[in-house]
């Protein structure tokens, strides 16, 4: 039997759709629009949005120059797929300001020089508003103390219920450790440590 004979059997591979109609609220707006399922959304804000804060510098989730801040919570765009993040709310550094008044860490970071070349400025301010809303909201960092919210007067009943109920003060310790995914070639960490505490102040 010829090896025509034997691929006539085999039934054709069916196409698979490799793309997908998805809407995300973007600094926002909400849009619509079809992704390729392999665009990840650091690539969609900036090739189908325009919005080019966000930088491509690792592509591997390690230097957090890609961050961004989804449903609150700060990530590496350069890992999320954006057809998983249908229905998400996006911000990006250029939605932090309110109108012609920019975010109290931006104005930090301004009033502080906190930069040199530029490149890794919007992820590390992404990442300072998300951490900021992580420490407000409780979550402890390997830094925290683990009785910190316990020995405070009207700590609940247990650590966990606590540490939900109270924010972590953030020392310049706190600060570092908790900033350490946002990685600066430029060395410009002892100001962008002030930064944070001007505005915590």
């Amino acid at each position: 039997m010829d090896s025509l004979a034997l691929g006539a059997d085999l039934e054709p591979e069916p196409v698979v759709d490799e793309h997908s109609t998805v809407t995300l609220h973007v600094n926002g707006e909400p849009t619509t629009l079809t992704v390729d399922h392999r665009t990840t959304v650091l690539e969609t804000l900036r090739e189908s949005f325009g919005l080019t804060g966000a930088k491509k510098g690792c592509d591997h989730g390690q230097c957090g120059a890609c961050t961004v801040l989804v449903d609150g919570r700060r990530v590496n765009s350069c890992l999320l797929l954006a057809v998983a993040q249908d229905g998400a709310t996006i911000t990006t550094v250029e939605g932090l300001a309110d109108g012609g008044s920019l975010h109290p860490v931006q104005r930090a970071f301004v009033e502080r020089d906190a930069l040199q070349c530029g490149f890794c400025t919007p992820g590390q301010i992404c990442s300072a508003v998300g951490m900021l809303r992580e420490a407000a909201d409780g979550h402890p960092s390997h830094v925290t103390r683990p009785d910190a919210a316990a020995t405070r007067p009207e700590a609940a009943a247990t650590r966990s219920e606590a540490a939900a109920t109270w924010p972590v003060a953030l020392d310049a310790d706190e600060i570092r450790e908790r900033m350490s995914g946002n990685l600066c070639r430029c060395g410009a960490y002892p100001r962008i440590v002030e930064a944070i505490e001007d505005v915590i102040e």
